[in-house]
């Protein structure tokens, strides 16, 4: 890496990365439809003959799609230019904060404008070295504040790897799955060998995967049903790249239609990766992935395909 000076970073912090930006479209019933059928959110505030759009959704009004926007300031693409001739080459999205002030409805005109916050001093991760860059938007609707999206990255240089590039890498754990308050119960199930579905204490819908409340009727009420195991690839990725070395690619990661309605992410067996169909019938096991760690996986019913032929 060549030396870059913070102050030469610094320097772009309050400038525009874009001005009088404008939606390429206004915000549409169709648009707030598939975004909710793809979260599974059936909250009725988003349906019905006066919907609002979900809050999250903010970023998606401004996106500039493949050919991008107008009013985008050459800033940003100084500032990755800069960082790209010292080494910092790669990029990853980090994280990200949104604010709402106004409800987003049918019709409404997005337009917004969005500035470089701030960059951050050469900070050291597990991915490599390099700098956080925060970009701040204001986004506005028939010209009224309607929300602030906040948007940080990092541009980094990869870490050394310890080993040549074809040795054989070492063989570790899986991740542990992340258990608190809320899902602690699903994880108490899987130790039992029962796949466990929440059901509302109010208005009986099922849910997966667990949450606190209710997003069909918001009660807090709950108990559980037992699922019977079995369902079908509603579709699936087969996953070749990152390597790591807890897993050994090819392997398909299925979205799986459960008989009980709900649906569910986990790891398609006993075909190969490149038989994976969608429509395949799948039924529950449980596996040990290492001498700790269990998990439910699913596995395709000899014989039992859909005609489909890809994937997602």
């Amino acid at each position: 890496m060549s030396s870059l000076s913070y102050e030469a970073l610094k320097v772009f912090e309050g400038r525009a990365a874009a001005t009088s930006g404008r939606g390429k479209d206004p915000v549409n019933e169709p648009m707030i439809r598939h975004w909710c059928e793809a979260m599974g959110d059936t909250n009725s505030a988003y349906a019905g003959a006066d919907p609002t759009a979900p809050p999250t959704m903010l970023q998606a009004w401004t996106m500039g799609g493949l050919s991008g926007h107008q009013g985008r300031s050459a800033a940003y693409d100084e500032l990755f230019a800069l960082l790209d001739g010292a080494g910092y080459t790669s990029v990853v999205a980090t994280d990200c904060e949104q604010e709402y002030l106004r409800a987003l409805r049918p019709g409404d005109e997005i337009t917004f404008d969005a500035v470089i916050e701030s960059v951050s001093e050469r900070k050291t991760t597990k991915l490599g070295t390099g700098h956080f860059v925060t970009t701040r938007m204001d986004i506005r609707a028939d010209g009224e504040p309607a929300g602030t999206h906040r948007f940080r990255i990092l541009k980094y240089a990869p870490a050394q790897r310890q080993q040549a590039a074809n040795a054989p890498m070492p063989k570790s754990k899986r991740p542990r799955p992340v258990i608190n308050r809320d899902n602690a119960g699903f994880w108490e199930g899987v130790a039992r060998h029962e796949l466990l579905i929440q059901r509302c204490g109010g208005c009986r819908t099922l849910r997966f995967p667990w949450l606190p409340g209710c997003n069909a009727c918001g009660s807090l009420a709950w108990d559980t049903v037992e699922a019977s195991g079995e369902g079908t690839v509603y579709s699936y990725v087969v996953m070749h790249h990152p390597p790591f070395p807890a897993f050994d690619p090819p392997y398909a990661v299925g979205l799986i239609d459960l008989a009980e309605g709900v649906r569910m992410v986990s790891n398609v067996v006993g075909v190969p990766s490149d038989k994976v169909r969608i429509g395949q019938q799948v039924r529950l096991e449980f596996q040990w992935v290492d001498e700790e760690l269990e998990l439910p996986v699913f596995r395709a019913v000899e014989g039992m395909t859909g005609t489909a032929e890809g994937g997602a």
